[in-house]
């Protein structure tokens, strides 16, 4: 049996792995640290400014923000096509009094994205960026060619405002027409909830969504199971976007399928990773809700028919990653594995390690290993 864990990961400093292969290169890491922190910058001047020079006479509020997604999640990899960028989300929130202030909420959603848009236009044309305004659910901003900043707009409850760290239809996501048609008609502050974190959508006023949740089950899921559990992630993510060069079934739903499936496997990344792709299609077919929130289904938002064509990839893909284990000749499981992630697979041979059945076996450990200590990506 073929060992290729050290190909998709490795310590060693003077060897190439895929994992490596996936991170943004320094530089792009920097640019894109920068570019935030100078639309945080703007953003936290210029609302304000803006709602001021609108009629907003006095008590406006300065934004702060929460890094979200796979950036806070450290499970961000780089394009591994085009037209694919690497999405970084940034989430810009103001007190929920002073955003109901406006007598409809369709009106509050209305000037919420103008005033985020106007303040951001002065950086955008500085740094040649793009601004995209056509998005349901937030702001874009393309920072460059591989990258691009997404900026949902929220209403908090105002004591979450205070806590919050500072300065540190179906293409939709609704169920049917007449949801979506039934959440824009519901123009009354009264009919939304006053304790709970509201997302501005340009289409149906707000929406219930807080995405803190979330983050902190994903870092729970990772203290408890590894760095290997976050690794895994990372690799379907490729696999992903290898195969689709848009769409495909969407991170979190990868993530949140994958948990319950993952078993620590010492040393062998390869492995894990089988184990996951043996069960997720039956998973997925299943139906997968988040893990924070049971009545909403993430495999809904994929479609029928999406669902059974992520099934049947991974499907292919644990069947050609078992042949590649079990193959007598390593150059052929690197072919295989290239054809599976592209060239970022590292095409090495030499590297890969022969395995027997008691070697194996004694990768699965009888108990949960150690809990491996992450950072935790901080609010600013």
């Amino acid at each position: 049996m073929l060992n290729l864990s050290p190909l998709f990961f490795t310590t060693a400093d003077d060897e190439s792995c895929m994992h490596d292969e996936l991170d943004l290169t320094p530089e792009q890491r920097a640019l894109i640290a920068s570019a935030r922190t100078d639309v945080r910058n703007c953003l936290r001047t210029g609302i304000p400014r803006v709602l001021r020079e609108s009629g907003y006479a006095e008590g406006v509020p300065q934004p702060r923000f929460f890094t979200q997604g796979s950036w806070a999640y450290k499970t961000l990899n780089s394009p591994a096509q085009r037209p694919q960028q690497a999405d970084v989300d940034d989430g810009c929130y103001l007190p929920l009094s002073f955003v109901s202030q406006t007598k409809r909420p369709s009106t509050a959603t209305t000037v919420f994205f103008a005033a985020a848009e106007e303040a951001l236009k002065p950086l955008v044309k500085e740094k040649q960026w793009t601004l995209v305004t056509d998005k349901p659910t937030c702001i874009r901003i393309v920072i460059a060619a591989y990258a691009h900043i997404d900026i949902p707009l929220y209403a908090i409850p105002d004591e979450e405002f205070v806590m919050l760290a500072k300065a540190s239809m179906e293409q939709y996501g609704y169920d049917s027409l007449t949801e979506a048609v039934r959440l824009a008609e519901r123009d009354a502050w009264t009919a939304l909830p006053a304790d709970e974190v509201l997302l501005a959508h340009r289409e149906c006023n707000w929406m219930r969504s807080d995405p803190r949740p979330v983050k902190e089950w994903f870092l729970g899921e990772v203290e408890a199971k590894g760095e290997q559990f976050r690794r895994v992630v990372r690799y379907l993510k490729a696999l992903r976007d290898w195969r689709w060069s848009s769409g495909g079934p969407a991170s979190i739903l990868l993530m949140t399928a994958a948990a319950p499936l993952f078993e620590k496997r010492d040393r062998r990344d390869d492995l894990a990773l089988l184990d996951v792709v043996a069960l997720l299609p039956a998973r997925l077919r299943a139906g997968v809700n988040n893990p924070v929130d049971e009545s909403e289904s993430l495999t809904e938002r994929l479609g029928e028919a999406g669902v059974e064509e992520a099934a049947k990839a991974f499907e292919e893909f644990e069947k050609v990653l078992r042949a590649a284990t079990d193959a007598g000749s390593p150059s052929q499981a690197c072919i295989w594995m290239q054809d599976e992630f592209g060239p970022r697979f590292p095409n090495a041979p030499d590297r890969v390690k022969m395995a027997s059945v008691a070697d194996t076996i004694a990768a699965t450990p009888a108990m949960a290993g150690p809990s491996e200590l992450i950072g935790r990506t901080k609010a600013g």
